[in-house]
């Protein structure tokens, strides 16, 4: 566990997801213009990467289904990857089209939730990445591979690392770029998340990794900073909190960007976000979806305004 001489990281990097898993699950329609100021804003605000969309059907979450859209009317700004999550072939090439910087795929560590959330055993899902990853390769486009219920799933509760491990080399071995390790149910401890990266650490360093935290009990920013101390310094947030998966009945918001950039200004870990950006982002979306904010930096900043 926790050590004082573990050292933090003198900078981490952000993915901000809010506009793909943090609108995948929302019943409202989000207008294409709405979606597009959120990426921009994002953009604007110093994240390393905005997820912007999914190249998904459509009737599985409609709220994607203008994934062309969005990508046609963002601006690109300069220093920033715009990725999508792509599921197979057709979700490539609709990809490709749209102009991407980088495409993820996305497969699970517990047989349940493949097949409830893709449809698929986690032996297929591989199957189906094979082309996907051979032609973004061929592309020069890099690929990032979710492993979603790396620490538990919502049918089979607590997952043994050393599935994930096994997910996770072969993931590497078929090609792809980034592996981003998923608590989906927002359920991890530090100490889930140590024994996660030392379980991993025999095929991929922790400084090679990225995660991707729920923060269904609050405890997200405790793992992300003991991830830090551990040597994992890129991580997954969404602007506001927004999120929750589809397929994970209960599983509330990601980490919220804020919240971790806020962290991290107090502990002198350079982010290249600026926090007053990345608030106005947040509003503006959460103004879209009828509601206040969800962060705890998000109602700090709002009752001082």
């Amino acid at each position: 566990m926790y050590h004082e001489d573990m050292a933090l990281p003198g900078t981490i990097r952000i993915t901000d997801v809010g506009p793909r898993d943090g609108l995948q699950n929302e019943p409202k329609s989000v207008a294409t213009a709405s979606k597009v100021q959120l990426v921009d804003r994002l953009q604007h605000a110093g994240v390393a990467e905005v997820e912007v969309s999914g190249f998904v059907r459509p009737d599985r979450i409609p709220q994607l289904a203008d994934a062309s859209e969005v990508f046609d009317g963002i601006e690109r700004v300069e220093g920033v990857l715009r990725s999508a999550l792509v599921p197979n072939e057709r979700g490539w090439e609709a990809a490709q089209a749209a102009g991407v910087d980088k495409i993820a795929v996305f497969t699970s560590a517990s047989e349940s939730f493949s097949m409830g959330n893709i449809n698929c055993s986690i032996a297929e899902s591989l199957e189906r990445f094979v082309p996907v990853v051979r032609a973004a390769r061929s592309a020069s486009i890099p690929v990032r591979a979710y492993v979603s219920c790396a620490v538990a799933c919502p049918h089979e509760g607590p997952v043994d690392p050393d599935a994930v491990v096994n997910l996770v080399s072969s993931l590497l071995e078929m090609g792809v770029d980034e592996i981003d390790l998923g608590d989906t149910i927002g359920v991890a401890t530090p100490e889930d998340i140590e024994r996660l990266l030392e379980s991993c650490s025999s095929v991929v360093e922790p400084g090679d990794l990225t995660l991707h935290l729920h923060d269904t009990g609050r405890g997200a920013l405790a793992c992300c900073l003991h991830a830090m101390h551990l040597g994992v310094h890129s991580f997954d947030t969404s602007c506001g909190g927004l999120g929750g998966c589809p397929f994970a009945p209960g599983a509330s918001g990601n980490l919220a960007t804020e919240d971790l950039v806020r962290c991290c200004q107090l502990l002198g870990v350079h982010t290249g976000v600026n926090l007053a950006a990345i608030r106005e982002a947040a509003a503006g979306i959460e103004d879209e979806l009828g509601r206040g904010p969800a962060s705890i930096t998000g109602m700090a900043m709002a009752s001082q305004s």
